[in-house]
Order: C-alpha cells, then sequence, then structure tokens
C-alpha cells in the first residue's frame, strides 16, 4: 500500500527542484521532507530522485510523480461528483506542455477560472510537447502533432496565424529594392532557438526553397515583438501579438498575404480523462474563440504544421 504523505514529499521535490522548496510548499521541514523520501526509496528498493542542482526524477521518480497527480485528479472529479461526502483534500497539480506563443496570446486565459487546481506549465517548441506526453512527464499537451499520443485524446485547436515584420526603418534599410533572396540572406533575422524553424519555412514558403540567412537569438515572444520594434532585425510573429503595431505603423510585414499559418492541437492522458474534462472544454472554446476554426483560417492562405518557436509547442472528448 503506498504512503501518499511520502509521495507527496517526492512529487514536491521533483516539481520544484529541491528539498528546501519542497518543504516550504508542504509546510514541513526540509529534514521530514529527505526522511519522507529516503523511507519511501527504502520501501520500494530504488533510488527517486537524483540530489542535484536541481533535483530530477529517476525513471521510476517520474512515474510515481505522474500517479501522484492522477491521482489528485481523480480525487478531485470524485469530491466534485460527492459534494460535502468526502472532505477537503489537497490541491491537484496538473502539468502541461505548452509552447511560448500560445502562452503569450491564448492559452493562459484559457485556465481563468478554473479553481480548485494548480497548473505546472513546461514550455517547449509545440513540435516537440507531444513528447512530454508520451513519456509521461505531463498530463497535457499543446502541440502540432495532429494524431493522438499512445493513450491519449486529441481535439483540434485551430491555427496561429503568423507573419514576417520588420520596423519602416529596418525595412528602408534592408529592404529597399524588395524582399529578395539576396536581401533576406543579408538582412538580421530573428530566432528563438535552435528548434525555432518558422523564419526558414516562411522563406521556403515564399522562394521555393530555404536561403542562407544570418540571425539574433531572442528566446521570448514578447522579445520577439520588441526587438523587431528596436530595429534589430525580422521574424515571424503570431498576428495577435503584432496586429495592432501592424494597424499602427509601428510594424510593417514583409510581404503582405503571405502568412504562414501553424495548426495547434490538444492532447490529454486518457488515464486522467474525466479530471481533465472542465481543463480541455476551456482549452478548445478559448482556441477556437481567439485562433478561429481551422477550416476559416485555412482561407488566408499556406498552412504550416511544422515547428513554431520552441517554448513557444480531433478526438473523442465532446465539448
Amino acid at each position: 500500500m503506498l504512503d501518499y504523505a511520502l509521495l507527496d514529499a517526492m512529487a514536491a521535490v521533483i516539481r520544484t527542484g529541491s528539498f528546501e522548496k519542497a518543504a516550504q510548499q508542504i509546510g514541513v521541514t526540509p529534514s521530514a521532507i529527505s526522511q519522507r523520501v529516503k523511507l519511501l526509496e527504502e520501501r520500494l528498493g530504488t533510488s527517486l530522485i537524483i540530489r542535484g542542482q536541481p533535483c530530477t526524477a529517476t525513471p521510476a521518480g517520474s512515474r510515481l510523480s505522474r500517479h501522484v497527480e492522477e491521482i489528485g485528479l481523480m480525487e478531485h472529479t470524485l469530491r466534485a461528483d460527492l459534494g460535502d461526502v468526502l472532505p477537503v483534500g489537497r490541491v491537484p497539480t496538473i502539468r502541461i506542455a505548452v509552447n511560448a506563443d500560445s502562452m503569450a496570446t491564448w492559452f493562459l486565459p484559457a485556465l481563468a477560472g478554473l479553481e480548485g487546481r494548480l497548473f505546472d506549465l513546461v514550455l517547449d517548441d509545440e513540435s516537440n510537447t507531444a513528447e512530454w506526453l508520451r513519456r509521461g512527464e505531463v498530463s497535457a499537451a499543446v502541440s502540432t502533432a495532429p494524431g493522438p499520443v499512445q493513450g491519449c485524446g486529441s481535439r483540434a485547436l485551430g491555427a496561429q496565424t503568423y507573419v514576417a515584420t520588420a520596423s519602416p526603418a529596418f525595412m528602408r534599410r534592408w529592404f529597399a529594392d524588395g524582399v529578395s533572396e539576396a536581401a533576406i540572406a543579408a538582412a538580421p533575422c530573428l530566432t528563438f532557438n535552435s528548434k525555432d524553424e518558422l523564419q526558414d519555412i516562411w522563406i521556403a514558403q515564399v522562394f521555393g526553397r530555404r536561403v542562407a540567412r544570418s540571425t539574433h537569438w531572442i528566446p521570448s515572444s514578447h522579445g520577439f515583438v520588441d526587438a523587431a520594434l528596436a530595429g534589430i532585425g525580422w521574424g515571424m510573429d503570431p498576428v495577435s501579438l503584432v496586429g495592432e503595431h501592424l494597424t499602427a505603423g509601428r510594424l510593417v510585414e514583409l510581404m503582405p498575404g503571405h502568412p504562414l499559418l501553424v495548426s495547434l492541437y490538444w492532447h490529454w492522458s486518457r488515464a486522467v480523462e474525466s479530471g481533465l474534462r472542465e481543463v480541455t472544454e476551456s482549452v478548445v472554446r478559448t482556441a477556437r474563440e481567439r485562433l478561429g476554426a481551422r477550416t476559416s483560417l485555412s482561407a488566408l492562405g499556406n498552412e504550416a504544421s511544422a515547428g513554431d518557436r520552441a517554448t513557444k509547442a480531433g478526438g473523442s472528448m465532446p465539448v
């Protein structure tokens, strides 16, 4: 029989990355947390946490941490179904993998109002977020992968619309004679990190092939916008982030009429499907309100299903 006081201590260390922070979260001393984790490891006969800065989970620790999350979600659902029959328990934490551009535009509003649970958001490229779910490290993910991960459900969310933008001064400096392959090769662009392929995908879409380019590295969605406004480089930005700047003329499109659409999907573990039902309903509803249905967005033009920037990542649950 598993001791959930011990499991909660282990999960808190893995979530926070240290015994001290786990102790603060649970409300006991670091020594008590250490003793609980040690006792659990002794009972199970295996190491659960790799001590370091930060502390990380072993494969067994990761699986048990996910079990704690699943149990918390199931208890939350049961409490909602039975009302006052069950005593108030711990607030469940839901770990979700999401990309930075979704975080910066529509995803956080989807979580607003979902009380009675906590969220642990993991940032990664949306082309890689499904891997977190496949490894069992999160309970749900926003991803560009259209098909469901094994053991998971999936729903289409819509498409994030990107446009290539730069400041008017940058356009005069680098694209005075138009946006040509030679000009693209010479003008500095903006790249989130090594997983960010949006600029290359857009270039290939416009010119029919990829073009070698120089780049700044700006690991922030809002930093992308600020860098473009400052005239540092050109980059691909969500329309919802730069719409006001485009209207005001602070930013301009490199090539109007050439948006890039990135389709997004919501995946969730069926093991905690009932516990995620409200979250799924809110995520799907908010995405469709803010992104628009995929079918309507497809009329705008070209669509990309591959990589958006890192930290930027259809089914069976009725909504």
